[in-house]
């Protein structure tokens, strides 16, 4: 059986990964510093923690349930304690592709992202349309990447990414860099700060005087239709119209040299000050 070092697992994210990997087919020893953490994962599953070192010394998999900032910091103050062939699974790939991962050549690393819910899912249960998540009750995909390590790791690495998600609808592989420009390129860097423009529009043409709930109305319902046009979801077209206002509003809204924030240099950049942000204590 594989026996699952579960790092972090009394935080928010650790408790979700905890409970997901109940009843599978991995040994779990669950490792939590804070009284709070080991508290929250008791009530939440019943489960004890376990001495970090023990727990290390005998892992085949590292499962980093850890802030995005800290999975470098962490990994150097354990790595030397990892079996040989011990895979380290990360679930965001700023650390790995700023750099920050300790070497050692004999160990495995794997990075692991969910997709999230689509918008355009359809669930049997309001409790899974409300899962806007995941991991809970709505499906949703899996983005994968084997930084290093021999190839049959993927498969298993993959199996437990699989098990910390569901339900999975669809795994997907890519490198390292792909993830990073998945997230924070595509899904942080882009589409977030988008979506925030959105929200401060719409909140804009409150200040004008519409009333909130017919702007939000309008705004959903449009954002739909366009979204499902855009991505594939539905077989329509623009308006003349739309189309018209689109060709006149993009030069004042986005600079003609807005993709460059996919760069690999911007990727970069953005990653380094993920793991290092700037004015937080050394």
């Amino acid at each position: 059986m594989t026996r699952i070092a579960l790092l972090g697992a009394g935080g928010k994210m650790g408790v979700r990964l905890a409970t997901n990997l109940l009843g599978s087919p991995f040994e779990v020893a669950h490792v939590e510093v804070s009284e709070v953490g080991r508290k929250r994962l008791k009530d939440a599953i019943g489960a004890d923690c376990v001495d970090q070192a023990q727990a290390l010394g005998n892992a085949d998999v590292v499962l980093m349930a850890v802030p995005d900032a800290l999975i470098g910091k962490i990994a150097h103050t354990f790595v030397d304690q990892l079996q040989p062939g011990c895979a380290v699974i990360m679930l965001d790939a700023a650390a790995p592709h700023a750099g920050e991962l300790p070497k050692r050549d004999d160990i495995t690393y794997f990075v692991t992202h969910p997709c999230h819910p689509s918008i355009f899912r359809y669930e049997p249960t309001l409790e899974a349309q409300k899962d806007y998540f995941g991991g809970v009750a709505a499906g949703q995909g899996i983005v994968s990447a084997l930084m290093q390590g021999p190839e049959e790791h993927f498969a298993l690495c993959e199996e437990i990414a699989r098990t910390i998600y569901k339900p999975v609808t669809r795994s997907h592989r890519v490198t390292v860099e792909g993830l990073a420009l998945l997230e924070p390129g595509l899904s942080e860097t882009i589409g977030a700060t988008l979506v925030t423009a959105l929200r401060e529009a719409t909140d804009a043409v409150v200040a004008r005087g519409v009333p909130k709930e017919a702007a939000m109305d309008f705004m959903l319902g449009h954002l739909g239709i366009e979204m499902g046009i855009l991505f594939e979801d539905f077989p329509g077209m623009f308006s003349d119209g739309a189309k018209l206002a689109i060709a006149n509003a993009r030069p004042k809204l986005l600079r003609d040299d807005w993709l460059n924030v996919l760069e690999p240099a911007e990727i970069e950049a953005s990653v380094k000050e993920i793991c290092n942000p700037k004015g937080a204590a050394s």
